[in-house]
């Protein structure tokens, strides 16, 4: 559930007030090698995550391994820079990084095999936005 609601990050709806909660309430719990496992490629998103909730919960950050915020810490320092210009934006929101595409200058990193999806499903899912939380096209500024 953790996985699944941390890659919710639109502008009408943002699960890490869930996530949040899930850690709160079961951190001490989790299989944290097995999530880790999970996000596996998108660690940073846990990670990120992870931020929050110290933030949030200052007091109850011990729910949290130390080990893991770590271990993810020194994956954030030894990571290379992609060789190409890539948006993971996407992954997150379905609207709000489209600018980013195409004209935008980036590849779009729901095309890599690992996600799986082709081009004619990202065209369907995109065309099903709802008008109104489509963004307005932004100016690059290079």
């Amino acid at each position: 559930m953790i996985w699944m609601k941390s890659f919710i990050m639109e502008r009408e709806r943002f699960d890490g007030a869930d996530v949040a909660h899930l850690l709160l309430h079961r951190g001490r719990e989790i299989d944290w090698e097995h999530l880790l496992a999970r996000f596996g490629a998108d660690w940073r998103v846990l990670l990120s995550h992870l931020i929050l909730f110290g933030y949030i919960y200052p007091t109850e950050r011990d729910r949290v391994p130390v080990e893991i915020i770590s271990s993810l810490t020194s994956r954030l320092r030894a990571e290379n820079v992609p060789p190409e210009r890539l948006c993971r934006g996407p992954l997150l929101s379905r609207a709000q990084y489209l600018a980013d595409l195409g004209a935008g200058g980036f590849r779009d990193a729901r095309l890599d095999p690992r996600v799986g999806l082709t081009q004619s499903e990202i065209d369907a899912w995109t065309a099903a936005i709802d008008e109104s939380v489509k963004p307005h096209a932004v100016e690059r500024q290079d």
